[in-house]
């Protein structure tokens, strides 16, 4: 753990910051000069993100948390509160997949998601944002994903993916006279642990998988985690401020 940040230093919490998309986000943010909370369900798995954030001299503190439980998610943003500051950035990245084909997806898998996913949004949301009206200013960034519209074996993770996007126009309709912002950002194809466990399963090698989804990308390759990172720095920035509940599609092309 290192020293509370100064009072004129923003506080930001990533959830699922110890990897992948989300120990991007943190590492970017803290670039940026922000305090980071990495939250993650189990804190040691945040060491990796910490010591990385630390070796550039940015602030940072881990912080467990189930963000699908009630209890868990208010004692973590009062830890962050307590320790960095209270928070005017959430960016709600925490997610797990349990695909199938609808035939074969059982309660626990459609459950397991959603809860992760959608009510962990809504209530990391809730328990954030009364620091931000308090301090006239926040910014939220809901991480959504392309297959909000739709894909085969996921109908739990686009159902999740899409509500997400409805809460955060929500939040943007209620928060906003405030100074809070809501956005989403819907990645395609990441190159992540994640997307190399969904490609294992699918029994295809991955780097053959990011061949095939390269070719079908308008840029012409798949995206990394610092691309949605600097999404992410740009929407949390005070110059965004004009951009609210927007979703925006960072797929290396259009997708309607």
């Amino acid at each position: 753990m290192t020293a509370a940040a100064s009072p004129a230093t923003r506080t930001a919490i990533v959830t699922g910051g110890a990897r992948g998309i989300g120990a991007a986000i943190s590492r970017r943010l803290a670039a940026d000069g922000l305090a980071v909370a990495v939250v993650d369900l189990d804190e040691s798995s945040c060491t990796t993100t910490l010591e990385a954030i630390r070796a550039d001299g940015g602030t940072a503190l881990a912080v467990g948390a189930d963000v699908a439980d009630e209890a868990s998610v208010e004692a973590a943003v009062a830890t962050v509160a307590d320790e960095l500051g209270a928070p005017s950035v959430l960016v709600n990245n925490a997610g797990i997949t349990r695909d199938n084909l609808l035939f074969k997806m059982t309660v626990d898998d459609w459950d397991s998601v959603m809860a992760v996913h959608l009510r962990g949004t809504f209530l990391m949301s809730r328990a954030a944002q009364k620091h931000m009206v308090a301090a006239g200013f926040g910014r939220i960034v809901n991480l959504s994903s392309v297959s909000a519209l739709g894909n085969r074996g996921q109908a739990n993770y686009a159902a999740a993916k899409a509500g997400i996007q409805g809460i955060t126009k929500t939040l943007a309709i209620e928060l906003g006279r405030y100074g809070v912002t809501a956005n989403a950002i819907a990645p395609g194809f990441i190159e992540t642990e994640m997307t190399a466990a969904t490609a294992a399963r699918m029994g295809m090698d991955f780097e053959e998988a990011k061949r095939l989804g390269a070719e079908q990308i308008p840029v012409g390759r798949v995206g990394q985690p610092e691309d949605i990172a600097h999404l992410v720095s740009y929407l949390v920035s005070e110059g965004a401020g004009f951009v609210s509940g927007q979703v925006i599609y960072a797929a290396g092309g259009p997708k309607t």
